[in-house]
């Protein structure tokens, strides 16, 4: 009984799309333009914990594109899923949550986006591969960078 408490544990709970917009502020006029339309795209990451040992964790895509400095859309869309994390130390659920659940949830919020502009009526804008666990390693980075530069000052 004692092993059952602490073998770890890893399940994924939920997957959904938590929130979805999409803008076209300049429509219909812009649609006329031929000009190529310039792509922004904004990638955010969440966790936070529901309960003792479960996790919300969420990916944020903004989509950008304009033609000039006009907005032709702008799509946001946030997937997320929920996550059972249980009996592992503090330092592997903190990459976990930032590197393994990032990439169940991304090929989602991929779906949804292109899905998204096409729904619109524009070709699709396919999100690229991410890796998850290089901006991990770079936050950390940066992270323990922080506090050298500030000693310094």
């Amino acid at each position: 009984m004692a092993d059952e408490q602490l073998t770890p544990v890893f399940n994924i709970q939920r997957m959904y799309l938590k929130d979805l917009s999409l803008e076209q502020p300049n429509s219909p006029q812009i649609l006329t333009e031929q000009a190529q339309p310039q792509v922004d795209i904004n990638l955010t990451l969440a966790a936070e914990p529901v309960v003792d040992g479960v996790f919300e964790v969420s990916v944020t895509a903004t989509v950008t594109t304009k033609i000039a400095d006009r907005t032709l859309f702008l799509i946001e869309a946030k997937q997320a899923g929920i996550f059972e994390i249980r009996n592992l130390p503090e330092e592997q659920i903190e990459g976990i949550l930032a590197i393994v659940c990032p990439q169940m949830i991304y090929p989602y919020l991929r779906a949804v986006v292109s899905d998204v502009c096409t729904r619109a009526g524009f070709p699709p804008v396919l999100l690229t591969e991410v890796n998850f666990q290089a901006m991990f390693e770079a936050r950390q980075q940066a992270q323990a960078q922080a506090p050298a530069a500030e000693a310094l000052n």
